[in-house]
Formats: C-alpha cells, sequence, structure tokens
C-alpha cells in the first residue's frame, strides 16, 4: 500500500540528505575533484548490481552511444557546474535552483520534441521562478549562522553555475529519453552515464591536472562522506526512484521526488539547530508546486 509514493519520498529525502554530505569535501576538494571521486564510486556500486541483475544485456551499441552522450552533458558538465554552485551557495540554496530543470525540460521539449506547453505547465515555469527568487534571496534570517547557509564567493556565479547544471540536466534527459522509454534496464543504464562521466572527468585530469586534482588532502573523513554522499544521494536515491516507478504513474512519482527542496529544510534545520526563513519555506513550496504543475499537466 502506497509503495510508489513511500519510495518517491524517500528518494527525495536520500538526496536531500545527500547533500549535506556533499557540501564539505565539495568545498575542500574542488567541484571537478569531488565529482571524479563521488561519481566513480557510484559507477562501481551500480556497475555490480547491473551485473548481478543481468542489466547489462539489455544495452544495445546504439543505446550505449546515446547514453555516453547524456552522460557527458549531464554527469561530466552538468554535475561538475552543479557542484561549482553548491561550493558557494550550499545544500539549501542550490536544491531549490535545481529545481530549474523541470521548466527547462519543458521549453526543451516543446521546441525539440515538439511537445505542446498547457497551461498548467506556464504556471508550473512561473510558480518555480518566484520560488528560486524568493528561496535564494529571502531565504535566510540574522540568526543563520552555520556553514551551511553560508556564501562563499559570488552568489551570481553560484546562481549562475546552477541554472547551467540545470539546464545540462534537462538537455541529458532529453537526448536519453528515447533509449529510457526503449525498456533498457535502469540501473546498468545509470550505470554506463556515471561510467562515461567518470572516464572522462579521470581523462581531463591526465591533460588539465592543475584544475581538476583535488585542492585539499584526500582524508579519510572527506572521503567518508564523499562515499556517503554517492551512496545515499546516487545509489539509495536512485534505486529508491526505480522502484517507485515501477509501482506508479510517472508523473505522481517524478512530482513526489521533486520535493527534496522542501525536505532539505527539516534535515537542516535538524542539523544546523536553525530554523529555516518564512521566505526559504515559501520559496520551497513555491517550486515544488510548480514542478507538480508541470509533471501533472
Amino acid at each position: 500500500m502506497y509503495v510508489a509514493e513511500i519510495s518517491a519520498l524517500a528518494a527525495a529525502l536520500c538526496w536531500s540528505c545527500g547533500g549535506l554530505f556533499a557540501i564539505t569535501p565539495a568545498r575542500a576538494f574542488g567541484a571537478l575533484a569531488f565529482n571524479r571521486i563521488r561519481i566513480t564510486m557510484a559507477f562501481f556500486m551500480l556497475a555490480a548490481v547491473a551485473l548481478f541483475t543481468g542489466g547489462w544485456y539489455t544495452l544495445s551499441t546504439q543505446c550505449c552511444v546515446v547514453l555516453a552522450i547524456s552522460a557527458i552533458v549531464g554527469v561530466l558538465i552538468g554535475d561538475s557546474f552543479f557542484y561549482v554552485g553548491l561550493r558557494r551557495l550550499g545544500p539549501r540554496r542550490s536544491s531549490i535552483i535545481f529545481t530549474t530543470n523541470a521548466p527547462m525540460a519543458a521549453v526543451m521539449g516543446y521546441f525539440i520534441l515538439d511537445e505542446r506547453l498547457p497551461a498548467s505547465t506556464t504556471i508550473g515555469i512561473a510558480l518555480i521562478t518566484l520560488g528560486v527568487f524568493l528561496a535564494v534571496f529571502h531565504g535566510t534570517t540574522a540568526t543563520q549562522k552555520h556553514s551551511f547557509e553560508k556564501v562563499e564567493g559570488s552568489m551570481t556565479v553560484g546562481v549562475i553555475a546552477h541554472l547551467l547544471s540545470a539546464f545540462c540536466q534537462a538537455a541529458a534527459l532529453i537526448i536519453a529519453r528515447p533509449v529510457l522509454t526503449a525498456g533498457v534496464d535502469t540501473i546498468a543504464a545509470s550505470a554506463l552515464r556515471v561510467g562515461t562521466g567518470a572516464l572522462a572527468l579521470w581523462a581531463l585530469l591526465l591533460f588539465r591536472p592543475s584544475a581538476c586534482r583535488a585542492q585539499a588532502p584526500v582524508t579519510r573523513s572527506l572521503l567518508g562522506q564523499t562515499a556517503m554522499n554517492s551512496v545515499i544521494g546516487m545509489g539509495l536515491g536512485m534505486t529508491l526512484l526505480i522502484h517507485a516507478l515501477a509501482h506508479g504513474p510517472a508523473g505522481l512519482v517524478s512530482t513526489l521526488s521533486a520535493t527534496s527542496p522542501i525536505l532539505v529544510l527539516p534535515v537542516l534545520w535538524a542539523v544546523t539547530r536553525e530554523r529555516p526563513s518564512l521566505g526559504a519555506w515559501i520559496g520551497a513550496i513555491l517550486a515544488v508546486a510548480g514542478v507538480g504543475c508541470i509533471f501533472n499537466s
């Protein structure tokens, strides 16, 4: 009973918790180095599961090429931009801004796949835009001093990085959609995408070592936090999402799994002992409501 609903919400909670583990190593290692380490860990985990379940046999050569291109756009470029923004803005603002990938995907679908934009989608885009504005610029109070709420460097750079990340993720979804709807094993497809991104980042390290190597020593603590982000955010969260999709309609699952901007607020409250501002709550609710309008149109 309510298997899909509970699984989708649990996936959103995993992504919210995973973001908390990411902030410290992302700031210490740098965006590219952190992303390289985390997705390498995730690849071995997902590849082992796909090998155990036989999911690799569902991938044809054509599927592999399409998924590899999707990985370059979404995992290599998109995730790297995301952690550039995360280092500057922290997990709460990051989770809110990243919801803009939903309206971006809707607009891309309209122009690239000739999908119509119904009135509810237009309303959703407006709600997400307003929610992002409130959460980013009116989402803190003077009493919030925790490092998770601290803006390091330029907020403008962080916002632009997250918008670019959201755009890349939306584009990667459009690229991979034909393959993902053709019946391939989702875990194997995810493992291939993650593996391609990891391989590209390791290759980039060889050619641009100064920009890609870790900016801080790889300590046991930082490596442990990175592993927790990889297991909880990418491994467990993705598995729960797949489980939810197997038991419920995609629109419902997508909407509930997009509640991470709301779920991250009580998690942050518990971790930092600092209550999020009213602007943060309103912005998160508006953003998720906008996602709901898009997926239920």
